[in-house]
């Protein structure tokens, strides 16, 4: 760090900061750390540790309940625990800027993307409209959007979360801000946007600005951050150098996340760390099978785009098939015609020997029961008003299974996803991620299907509860037969759980095979590029820029 740069002092300065809501034990408890210009400070820890909260006071945006103490709480000198409503929103975009973890409900979805992006400029600069245009399709370029154009005009909902979360990047950066604070700011990204928003994060820190990132995945923050601050129960347990706490952690509680970190991951440039049992017999039972689906969409631009291009897969009794590909690939638009909620433009899907297009809606719903999905936000897929009970007894109830049977199947559901009974009265908000998708799981399992779709189904938790959640899926489809089709962008949890792999690009597989010969010899530039941009907990393996270039 510049030495003329440290005399200025901290752009951030946190002094025993606690922070609580009602009457409740504060989430925060005495938390000091400082941020100085030219560096990035990653703050990690499990959910609940305390790190959003932290991260939100630094922008005003900790709530209106919430009773914020500190002997100091300063950015550029400035005393934020004097600002009123109407000076934080100065603040906010133009010196700070906020990348929240979920684009979804960040973004408005009445108005479209450019619109989004363009506020901050529009509030903070004295830019012309049209300077105002061209930036926006800077930054949605710069932030790896592509057709730029196409996207702006469209609404947040008609992204994928990727292409949201990349916007929401985008708005936050508009301005230059002194200080970007970027919760989760990868979690939704698949590998090699991951490495170029990195890349983008790391090309905005100067002399004069400063970035703090939120993080439970410790590979980015080992690629990003040059010191980190672990979190544990709202108090910071550990804090140092990058290569320090990575390397030499000194804390239990640090320890336990980088085996957690190192279990579910692998390194590009060695053999797989973790690998799983090998390929079903070739005489199990086909229970899911799709023969050159292919779907197209029009656009805003009145355009026609095949998003899916002759696909076809066979997935196995007892094995489970990943398919990974960057946002846009296809994947979700193919879980989607395997569901029966698209229609193909061409191809057909078989479902336990059942052609797909052949069934009525009666025989349809029938089929739904043996085929479940597990979505990447269970939050989102639950009714807020509901407990965990209702949630259960009304998958039961359509199902098929006997009211008075209700109860006594709940409990067993919560038993296979290794819950007490006590959650079934408790709503999900009030629940842990990773219990909340547990919930999830035992859902899905309800109508005792045979196929279970996982849709992203850990990519927004703690490394040490994805280690779980994977533990339980791989646990869960053994005892119970069932084949699962995993889709996911992270390499390390396809590695984690599958036998077989499916690569996505531009609707295409462009490669498939077992996880040990596409992971360990891939023959296409675009699985290199994938595996070249994973960022891993050792600085001795960057990643490639020449993948990099490649798939990008």
């Amino acid at each position: 760090m510049n030495a003329n740069i440290q005399t200025l002092g901290p752009l951030v300065d946190i002094r025993d900061l606690t922070v609580r809501f009602g009457q409740a034990q504060p989430v925060l408890h005495g938390v000091s750390l400082q941020i100085h210009r030219g560096e990035c400070l990653a703050l990690v820890g499990e959910s609940g540790s305390g790190k959003s909260v932290t991260a939100r006071t630094l922008a005003g945006l900790t709530g209106k309940g919430a009773q914020i103490e500190a002997a100091k709480l300063a950015f550029q000198g400035i005393d934020l625990r004097r600002l009123d409503e109407r000076s934080w929103q100065r603040l906010r975009g133009a010196s700070i800027g906020f990348v929240m973890q979920d684009a979804l409900g960040a973004l408005d979805p009445l108005r479209r993307v450019g619109a989004e992006v363009e506020e901050p400029l529009q509030l903070h600069t004295r830019l012309s409209l049209e300077e105002r245009r061209l930036r926006v399709l800077e930054l949605l370029r710069d932030v790896g959007i592509p057709e730029p154009e196409l996207r702006a005009s469209q609404y947040p909902w008609q992204l994928s979360g990727g292409l949201r979360q990349r916007a929401l990047i985008a708005s936050a950066i508009a301005c230059n801000p002194r200080l970007i604070i970027a919760d989760e700011p990868t979690t939704a990204l698949d590998a090699t946007v991951q490495a170029q928003v990195i890349a983008l994060l790391e090309s905005l820190r100067g002399e004069d600005n400063a970035l703090l990132m939120v993080s439970h995945d410790l590979s980015v923050v080992a690629r990003l951050a040059d010191r980190v601050a672990v979190m544990h129960h709202g108090v910071i347990v550990e804090q140092g150098s990058t290569e320090q706490v990575l390397h030499d952690p000194r804390h239990p509680y640090t320890q336990l996340l980088l085996r957690a970190a190192r279990a579910v991951h692998f390194h590009p440039e060695r053999k797989l760390l973790a690998a799983v049992e090998p390929e079903p017999p070739a005489d199990a039972e086909v229970l899911l099978e799709a023969r050159d689906l292919s779907k197209s969409y029009t656009g805003p631009d009145g355009r026609s785009r095949k998003v899916v291009k002759q696909v076809s897969l066979q997935l196995r009794r007892g094995e489970t098939l990943g398919v990974v590909g960057e946002s846009g690939s296809g994947k979700t638009t193919l879980t989607r015609l395997i569901l029966g909620l698209e229609t193909p433009d061409a191809g057909d899907v078989w479902i336990a020997g059942q052609r797909w297009s052949q069934l009525d809606s009666q025989q349809k719903r029938q089929a739904r029961r043996a085929v479940q999905v597990v979505f990447q936000d269970p939050l989102n897929s639950f009714d807020p008003r509901y407990t965990v009970q209702r949630v259960l007894f009304e998958a039961l109830a359509v199902a098929g299974l006997p009211r008075r049977d209700w109860h006594a199947r709940a409990r067993q559901l919560l038993e296979l996803v290794r819950l007490d009974e006590g959650a079934l009265v408790r709503r999900p908000i009030e629940l842990s991620g990773g219990q909340r998708q547990r919930i999830a799981i035992a859902r899905a399992l309800a109508s005792e299907p045979q196929i279970l779709i996982c849709d992203e189904p850990v990519s927004a938790l703690d490394v040490s509860v994805q280690a779980q959640i994977l533990e339980l899926l791989d646990d869960l489809k053994r005892r119970l037969g069932l084949a699962c089709l995993f889709i996911s962008h992270d390499l390390g949890v396809i590695n984690h759980v599958s036998e077989r792999v499916l690569v996505m690009k531009d609707g295409d597989v462009v490669e498939a095979g077992s996880v040990r010969a596409v992971f360990d010899r891939p023959t296409h530039a675009y699985t290199r590029a994938l595996i070249a941009a994973i960022p891993t907990l050792d600085a001795e393996y960057p990643p490639s820029e020449f993948y990099l270039q490649v798939a990008i």
